[in-house]
């Protein structure tokens, strides 16, 4: 029978909550930071993906989504993790804009059980987190893709490069405008500081991927700083373009 690990004084002080219902997770044998009942609703991506973003597709046949195919990406390949929908899409916005900071070590820890073996074979020179913009992240007072970037990149044993990708156009929100409107309103939004540390190969880290605008503007700005392979992981991917 397997013995309880001791728990730390922070989570006897702060139990740790589940990501999806939110309620306090019972002490296991395992360590599991969400409940077993809220595990079997995660609404996984699975097999075919496409092998450019990495959204579930309708047939083994396919190789490239119709987004992919119809609007080249200049990243090599994409590792998301769920669709876009319930329970994850409440769960994200609660790490997002409500201060559940700690949902992210859950996300990093099935990032890691995920596509660990995908990301050890790609050599990475280190992880990167999508920047928020100075005037946003000061009022959120955090960035949720850096929380979940700097806890993957310990799993992965990469260094964390939070400085070096910025924010310097305040855009309006993605989630408020239309598919066009999002591609043009991120171009020029992110510089690449000098690449002083000779990045070649990077992960690119965010909390959601919906058309992949946001991943593309950061991926061309990282290739002008001299990055050449690019790859993503995120939560969660949604439908692409309607």
């Amino acid at each position: 029978m397997k013995q309880l690990k001791t728990l730390p004084i922070i989570d006897l002080i702060y139990p740790r909550r589940c990501p999806v219902c939110h309620d306090i997770v019972t002490p296991n044998p395992d360590n599991e930071q969400i409940c077993p009942a809220c595990r079997k609703r995660l609404p996984y991506v699975t097999e075919p993906r496409c092998m450019k973003c990495g959204k579930q597709l309708e047939t083994e046949e396919q190789e490239y989504c119709e987004d992919c195919i119809r609007i080249p990406k200049q990243y090599v390949r994409g590792y998301p993790v769920f669709h876009y929908e319930s329970p994850v899409r409440e769960s994200v916005a609660a790490l997002k804009y409500h201060n559940r900071r700690e949902y992210a070590d859950f996300y990093a820890d099935v990032l890691w059980d995920q596509f660990h073996k995908e990301f050890l074979k790609l050599d990475l020179d280190g992880v990167i987190p999508v920047p928020l913009h100075r005037r946003k992240q000061r009022s959120r007072g955090y960035n949720q893709a850096e929380c979940l970037a700097a806890r993957l990149s310990k799993r992965l044993n990469l260094p964390c490069y939070t400085g070096l990708l910025l924010r310097t156009a305040y855009t309006t929100p993605q989630k408020d405008l239309n598919d066009k409107e999002r591609m043009n309103n991120l171009k020029k939004a992110f510089f690449f500081r000098q690449n002083e540390v000779k990045l070649k190969k990077i992960l690119l880290v965010d909390d959601i991927y919906t058309t992949g605008s946001t991943i593309e503007a950061c991926t061309e700005a990282l290739h002008q700083g001299g990055v050449s392979d690019v790859y993503y992981t995120s939560i969660c991917i949604g439908k692409g373009y309607i």
